[in-house]
């Protein structure tokens, strides 16, 4: 089981196929992924990966997160999130990942913060069909009707669909497919549309319900690394070597950007 990823919902907008159709897709950019944490089954009871997503500045961050990212010897993240992993898909910390850890065709699950809806009625919230238009209906056409019974419960059961707040949840969309990838500008294109705002987080991961492609880089895509082989050759015995390699290419990379 490999890692999912943090990325920025940028808006949506539309590609065509091969054969000329119009396929809408949700625009999603990655950035600056790194591993700042790993969690495994001998001290955590389960194995994990804690990944950050693009920059923060260091007075936006508290004091005990920063002593976090400088054991980690990464910058301060905007974005942290965990994901389970198997345990031979763990990844060394401080390893940058990149866009082509999915491959186009691929089904991911993605999760999101839906888009808050405030107070909504029942109409609204839970589809209810409202009551007559006439038929000695005065003031109550978009009312939710009855909510319990008579003197026996005498109350209103919990879980009852009522007007309440509507949207802000966590939300899960399975089974989407990924049209493609752009290394050059980490974004990825995944087709329909996926919860949130623009501007928010989304977590993506390959599918639960659908088999991940052999040809899936394993375990992850990783900058400065042949994602074929590379991480195969990680070993509890080398793992000081590893993560020595990936923190002098996190360097480079850096030094290339400045």
């Amino acid at each position: 089981m490999r890692t999912g990823v943090i990325a920025k919902k940028m808006g949506m907008t539309r590609v065509f196929s091969s054969d000329g159709q119009h396929v809408p897709v949700t625009v999603l950019k990655i950035k600056n992924l790194q591993v700042v944490d790993v969690r495994t089954k001998d001290e955590n009871g389960y194995d994990a990966v804690q990944i950050g997503w693009g920059k923060a500045k260091s007075k936006n961050v508290s004091k005990p997160m920063r002593g976090h990212y400088a054991k980690a010897k990464v910058e301060p993240k905007q974005k942290l999130a965990e994901f389970r992993v198997s345990e031979d898909a763990i990844l060394p910390v401080g390893a940058e990942l990149s866009v082509e850890h999915f491959i186009a065709g691929q089904r991911v699950d993605v999760v999101g913060t839906s888009i808050g809806k405030g107070f909504a009625g029942g109409m609204k919230r839970h589809n209810f069909a409202g009551l007559e238009a006439s038929h000695g209906v005065s003031i109550s056409h978009r009312s939710h009707g009855s909510t319990g019974n008579s003197q026996d419960p005498g109350k209103v059961w919990k879980g009852k669909k009522m007007a309440g707040h509507m949207g802000a949840v966590r939300k899960t969309v399975q089974n989407l497919e990924v049209v493609s990838t752009d290394a050059d500008r980490g974004i990825v294109l995944i087709k329909g549309a996926v919860p949130g705002s623009k501007g928010g987080f989304v977590l993506i991961a390959d599918a639960k319900k659908r088999a991940t492609p052999d040809e899936a880089p394993f375990p992850a895509s990783i900058f400065g690394a042949d994602n074929s082989t590379a991480l195969d050759e990680i070993t509890p015995e080398n793992e000081g070597e590893a993560d020595t390699m990936v923190s002098e290419t996190v360097t480079v990379e850096e030094e290339k950007k400045d």
